[in-house]
């Protein structure tokens, strides 16, 4: 796989850093999803989940599903590790974000800017959700409840988001690119605002590696 797929399917991943969170502990039970996707925005700093993805070709034809675990610490940092189908991590270190392809042997690196322009995660740097997204309540499916989130510039990698929610939990988060590419991320074991190390979101090239500056 080229490096382009994997820093769009990376994209999906940071569009999940600036909307992730666990509501189980907000008081107000009867709250809309999209009260809920304001509270995550603005209360949970810090977590850790596992999760899968299932990408869908334009098509509907093609699927690919990978898993893994991530982090994150707001602002500015973040780290997803792949496990399968295989290994690869994504490092957010506050100036830089540092993608690692293990089979590849290959590290690319970009500015935290660049790489988050666009994206909803630009919130992790202080962005208002509702500045950069018109949400609406949708009707629930497949047991979820949802919000539509869109964005409300026309040029950037996202076209729409879905965000779902099992109760007061996240469950969900569906995303369709300015491609028409369309990645479901599901969650699981998500712990908010937990103490995490700083080492983890440091990243140092292994040796040998090809470094990549874009």
């Amino acid at each position: 796989m080229s490096t382009a797929p994997r820093w769009r399917r990376a994209q999906a991943l940071l569009t999940l850093l600036a909307l992730v969170a666990l509501p189980g502990w907000l008081g107000a039970a009867r709250a809309d999803s999209v009260d809920r996707l304001r509270e995550f925005a603005s209360r949970v700093q810090s977590g850790r989940a596992s999760f899968t993805q299932t990408v869908t070709s334009v098509d509907g034809k093609k699927k690919r599903t990978s898993s893994g675990e991530f982090e994150f610490v707001r602002p500015n940092r973040f780290r997803f590790v792949y496990a399968k189908p295989f290994e690869q991590q994504i490092v957010g270190d506050g100036r830089k974000v540092w993608l690692y392809d293990v089979d590849l042997n290959q590290v690319t690196v970009r500015p935290m800017a660049q790489a988050l322009r666009g994206t909803p995660a630009a919130l992790l740097a202080g962005t208002a959700l509702e500045h950069d997204f018109l949400l609406q309540a949708q009707p629930a499916a497949d047991g979820l409840a949802w919000v539509l989130a869109t964005p409300r510039a026309k040029d950037g990698p996202i076209q729409s988001l879905r965000v779902g929610f099992d109760g007061a939990a996240l469950a969900a988060l569906e995303i369709v690119d300015a491609f028409g590419q369309r990645s479901l991320l599901r969650f699981s074991g998500f712990e908010p605002n937990v103490r995490l190390p700083d080492e983890l979101f440091r990243f140092t090239p292994p040796k040998g590696v090809d470094v990549i500056e874009q």
